[in-house]
């Protein structure tokens, strides 16, 4: 079956949480677990990222994600297509990285 890069998405949640307090450093890390768990993957610190198989499994994922949002803090989520993120350019400190590799197959939970 052959997916098209239209279809396919990319989902970002990028958030910036207060780490001022000790409660307050336990939520962040909880949120980042909850990522993790939800399959998404960190591509930096407080930006994680994960392939979708269409809007509407993403329209899922936002809605659990904001029954696991922290109380305090500010959350972003976007999505662009496939295609849109093969156009990613990356670098680390002057040097150009290579494009990432899409994965071979999509894994639905």
């Amino acid at each position: 079956m052959y997916l098209s890069k239209y279809k396919l998405m990319w989902m970002f949640v990028f958030f910036d949480l207060p780490v001022m307090t000790r409660q307050d450093r336990k939520n962040a890390t909880r949120f980042r677990k909850f990522l993790l768990d939800e399959g998404f993957a960190m591509t930096q610190y407080s930006v994680y990222y994960r392939l979708l198989s269409g809007r509407e499994a993403g329209e899922a994922i936002i809605r659990r994600i904001q029954k696991g949002l922290p109380k305090k803090g500010k959350v972003d989520i976007i999505q662009i297509t496939d295609k849109q993120y093969e156009d990613i350019i990356s670098f680390t400190g002057i040097q150009k990285l290579p494009p990432k590799k899409n994965p071979d197959q999509l894994s639905l939970f």
